[in-house]
């Protein structure tokens, strides 16, 4: 895992020297990225600069010191991320009659787009990346992200020359940088907890998308851009996938997961550095760790962080499935003090404000295994490939079962619903927890928020809109503004599946996964020199769970049906089967109590009026229901919270 950045200035209006000390400056930032090494290229005739920060985890020696030149001396390849597959291709190489200097996986990957062509090569990779790729001959700059977006990568013009670089803060050192905010993006961020590529929080720069490249030529000029291309869609591959249907039975469906994504994580544990994995106790962590542990002669390192406000605790259920699992487990417990403690750090570790509160446990556990391994497996993209969301199990049942009533009389009941005090709400779910073990939910004010959004919704697909915003009306709440344009918003680009719980899993993969569950994994670790690694954003597994109908994801309201039965071979099922509780966070409290002085000074009244970013009004009605216990309005207030600490952090 690496930082990457640079410049092309291909009108020459920055001496090459000079061009080369810039680039540099901006690879400096990204050394948490890249600790192990830091290296340069430039082509003074073209007007091109690299920088580059490396984290050694494949072959660890010079050979892999970026950015590299292809055995041609025709291809520089800058890079941050890892090939799986990397020995398969270097063999396929070979056979071809390429020579290796080295054993790391950026020399297969500079050999592989010399010798088949960049369009060619991302094909055949399979892996997380990001890279710059500069064809010395043809004088062209190439960019390009993985399949799913689990790195990321910004560029625009500043100053006069491209530049690109795997995080934010490495584009605002540039003097010429214009740190004008996009307040269309800010509505975004409000909507959706993060802001969603190709935006960026600043104008006139962009997250390119994942699957897509972009190539610049010497020919171009600001303030042009070429849209970028793709080389995979999971629109495409979906197609391709309900195309061909799985025929098999049930138990030969769960075979066909648990070998495709035993494979999967085999592939992701090969590093000549120590690895672990992050270990919830959930479902999808339980089941990755399973897998390693069967490709281990050793335990694997497991990490939990853990709340001691029981509602937020899952760490005696990671524990037990460490014990049974046998792996060497490490938990750490912390309380509502030390996990203020991070919030501090967030606005530098996320250089773009991002809402999603499980951030800080994510960073927390990604600390804590740092001290021990490199890199860590993660349970992330199960969700999104089996239905694991409540979402997924219960929106579609809930419309079809309501479409009976008067559409005045559903809004009425969602409003009815939305008004509950969450304190009542959640007493009375503690109380039905006591009847009965079955009767018990996780977080059911939280629960109830959602249900009462679904019936209020003009239709199925509005209701997936309203269940992925927290600030609904933002586009309002962020003076000048103009409409929503998210993804969520535009039913009539969306493909034509079978019904909104299959749109709601294409949406999450496009849209909730690279744009914030995997922003926030990436920042979390690599903020730590922590690299982490995916197993379940495989292309082969992403296309098998396409492949199977939907009852093998979802079956008499179980989520995640296959997935359960692959874990049931390896973990009894009374240490997994509880409800879902996600990487949950006690903020609703903390704002009350530990964080309310911090709250108060970055929501006070006459600093967003001072602003003119945010109209104070809902701001200031929202927070004083959430403190005086009228409505639960963390997560909407948190993204305020984020957006205040950022603007004091970047602007200033």
């Amino acid at each position: 895992m690496c930082g990457i950045a640079g410049l092309f200035d291909p009108a020459h209006r920055v001496p090459p020297d000079e061009l080369a000390r810039r680039a540099g400056a901006m690879a400096a930032t990204l050394g948490h990225r890249g600790p192990d090494a830091a290296g340069s290229w430039s082509d003074a005739e073209a007007g091109l600069a690299m920088g580059h920060r490396r984290l050694a985890v494949v072959g660890l020696g010079v050979h892999g010191d970026q950015p590299l030149t292809s055995g041609d001396g025709r291809l520089v390849l800058s890079y941050n991320g890892e090939l799986y597959n990397h020995r398969e291709l270097r063999a396929r190489l070979g056979r071809q009659g390429v020579a290796f200097r080295g054993r790391s996986d950026t020399e297969v990957l500079v050999e592989a787009a010399a010798h088949w062509g960049l369009e060619a090569c991302l094909e055949a990779i399979e892996g997380m990346f990001a890279f710059a790729l500069w064809d010395r001959a043809g004088g062209v700059l190439h960019l390009a992200r993985d399949r799913f977006g689990e790195k990321p990568l910004y560029y625009g013009w500043v100053g006069g020359a491209l530049a690109y670089a795997s995080e934010l803060k490495a584009l605002t050192v540039l003097e010429a940088f214009d740190r004008e905010i996009d307040r269309d993006a800010v509505s975004l961020f409000l909507r959706h907890n993060c802001v969603p590529a190709p935006w960026s929080i600043y104008r006139g720069i962009s997250k390119l998308e994942p699957g897509r490249f972009l190539s610049f030529t010497r020919s171009l000029r600001p303030p042009d851009l070429p849209e970028p291309a793709h080389y995979w869609t999971a629109r495409d591959a979906i197609e391709k996938a309900k195309a061909n249907p799985y025929v098999g039975t049930s138990e030969d469906m769960v075979g066909a997961v648990e070998e495709t994504l035993s494979a999967s994580v085999a592939a992701r544990m090969v590093a000549d550095v120590p690895v672990g994995a992050f270990l919830s106790g959930g479902v999808d962590s339980s089941v990755v760790v399973s897998l390693m542990q069967r490709h281990s002669s050793r335990p694997v390192r497991t990490f939990t962080v853990g709340f001691r406000d029981r509602a937020f605790d899952e760490s005696e259920a990671a524990a037990a499935v460490a014990a049974h699992l046998g792996t060497d487990h490490t938990t750490l417990l912390l309380d509502d003090r030390e996990a203020a403690a991070v919030v501090p750090e967030l606005p530098d570790i996320w250089d773009e404000p991002f809402g999603d509160v499980s951030a800080i446990p994510m960073h927390l556990v990604c600390r804590l295994a740092r001290r021990d391994v490199t890199v860590a497996l993660s349970g992330d993209g199960g969700d999104e490939l089996f239905a694991g969301y409540n979402r997924h199990a219960w929106v579609e049942r809930i419309w079809r079962r309501t479409q009976l009533l008067p559409a005045g009389v559903r809004r009425a009941l969602g409003g009815a619903v939305a008004g509950l005090p969450p304190g009542a709400v959640d007493r009375g779910g503690q109380a039905l927890g006591r009847l009965h073990p079955r009767l018990a939910v996780r977080n059911p004010a939280f629960k109830a928020a959602k249900v009462a959004k679904v019936l209020r919704a003009r239709d199925d697909t509005d209701a997936y809109l309203s269940l992925v915003s927290y600030w609904e009306d933002a586009e309002a709440l962020v003076l000048g503004a103009g409409p929503n344009r998210s993804l969520a918003a535009r039913p009539s680009d969306w493909p034509a599946l079978c019904g909104i719980t299959e749109q709601m899993l294409w949406l999450d993969v496009v849209t909730y996964l690279p744009d914030d569950i995997l922003t926030k994994l990436d920042r979390a670790a690599m903020a730590v020199s922590l690299e982490t690694r995916v197993p379940f954003l495989d292309r082969a597994l992403f296309e098998l769970a396409w492949r199977m109908p939907l009852d093998s994801k979802l079956r008499e309201g179980t989520t995640k049906w296959a997935l359960r039965r692959v874990l049931e071979r390896h973990v009894p099922r009374e240490l997994f089967e509880r409800p879902k509780m996600g990487f949950g966070f006690p903020i609703g409290d903390m704002l009350r109590g530990e964080l309310r002085p911090w709250a108060e000074e970055l929501l006070g009244e006459a600093r967003l009026r001072d602003q003119g970013l945010l109209d104070p009004a809902p701001v200031r009605r929202a927070w004083a229901d959430h403190l005086a216990g009228r409505r639960d309005l963390s997560h909407e207030l948190w993204d305020v919270l984020a957006l205040q600490a950022w603007l004091d952090r970047w602007q200033g």
